[in-house]
């Protein structure tokens, strides 16, 4: 082949693969499938990574049907660079999932001591995982405690307990002026060992072993029969966060960004939703269609951003949670969780957020695929 040929080649490929990518793996938050194509001899090689084995196979038959020759060498995740170690828990109070394998690089969220993870890639001293909301990014070896699959079930099926109270800590003995072996904050949890009347005795993913005040936690199993969430409940959790600082990626009590604050509300009601606000608008039943906010209830998520115009695309950039009284309030984090009124009478008035917002979606009482429901699906490195 000339070098024209080749280049020409290679621009038409590119096409190709970039209009499957868009319809079979669109968000590469959630999906990865980086393609490229090298010149090799008389012909081509695929080199990248990819997630989907689906859509590798769409790519190479679209290239056996136009009769070209090519070297498969894309690297389908997890492969030999993690071996049996597929999975992890959260071994910290909270790990920082990072955009690169980093530590400078921007934060892309959060996961709670206890969370069990996907584990996809290893560089360096970074780990390539994803999340139970399925969001793929980078943390480093000291916040995980790597598994393999016959670990990674155990610690699922074991008896957990969940922390309750907005932070604490972990003691090594029953007496709270000991050592502490770590803070805890809101929804981490840990392996149940015992109890007694005051305390819980728990184990850590990597085996060390503590205690937890009861008054601050509760078994995870009973939490989750006994959780029926209603509106009521979502303003509960959503209020019991108010004045936590704003973090961009933060998905904890120690900072959370707007998504990450209408994640926490909603997985501290039994439910595990997307990541990102222009994510979690592709999720539930839509609501308000005449922006008027008269079709709202309480617990219904509100999306603001850039509007469509003839040149551009809608942009989400922010959510809140809608409180539904008469003072038409929402709550959300920007600059810290805190309560925004739609109505110019109010004091908390929030002029800017009215003029830019796109719509609603109703999460509570819908069936949909993008909102898992811990009670029915309480496994989620399947």
């Amino acid at each position: 082949m000339s070098c024209k040929n080749d280049n020409q080649t290679i621009q038409e490929l590119e096409k190709v693969t970039l209009a499957i990518k868009q319809e079979f793996a669109p968000d590469k938050r959630v999906e990865l499938f980086d393609i490229k194509f090298v010149p090799k001899n008389n012909l081509f090689s695929l080199e990248g990574e990819t997630t989907s084995k689906n859509t590798l196979r769409i790519l190479t038959d679209s290239l056996q049907k136009r009769n070209l020759k090519f070297e498969n060498n894309v690297r389908i995740l997890p492969d030999s660079a993690v071996g049996n170690f597929q999975f992890a828990v959260a071994k910290n109070s909270v790990i920082n999932i990072r955009s690169e394998a980093s530590h400078s690089a921007e934060l892309g969220t959060q996961g709670l001591l206890g969370m069990s993870l996907k584990v996809l890639d290893k560089n360096g001293d970074f780990y390539r995982i994803q999340t139970p909301d399925n969001y793929i990014s980078w943390v480093d070896k000291g916040g995980i405690q790597l598994m393999n699959e016959t670990e990674i079930n155990q610690w699922n099926a074991s008896k957990k307990v969940l922390f309750t109270a907005l932070f604490g800590f972990v003691y090594a003995q029953k007496d709270v002026e000991k050592s502490i072996i770590s803070d805890i904050s809101l929804g981490g949890m840990l392996q149940y060992i015992a109890e007694d009347t005051e305390f819980y005795q728990v184990k850590y993913p990597d085996n060390r072993m503590g205690f937890i005040k009861k008054k601050d936690s509760v078994i995870y199993e009973s939490w989750l029969e006994n959780l029926f969430p209603t509106k009521e409940s979502i303003e509960e959790i959503a209020k019991k966060m108010e004045g936590f600082p704003y973090l961009w990626g933060g998905t904890s009590a120690k900072g959370m960004d707007c998504s990450g604050f209408t994640k926490m509300v909603y997985l501290l009601n039994g439910f595990v939703i997307p990541r990102d606000a222009s994510q979690q608008i592709n999720a539930g039943k839509t609501v308000d269609e005449q922006l008027n906010f008269s079709d709202l209830q309480k617990g219904d998520l509100l999306f603001f951003g850039k509007k469509t115009t003839e040149n551009t695309k809608q942009k989400v950039t922010h959510v809140g949670i809608w409180l539904g009284n008469d003072k038409q309030e929402f709550i959300h984090a920007s600059g810290n969780v805190h309560i925004s009124s739609m109505d110019k009478m109010q004091p908390r008035f929030d002029e800017m957020n009215k003029n830019r917002y796109l719509g609603s979606k109703r999460y509570l009482g819908e069936k949909d695929m993008n909102i898992v429901d811990l009670k029915t699906n309480n496994n989620l490195t399947e």
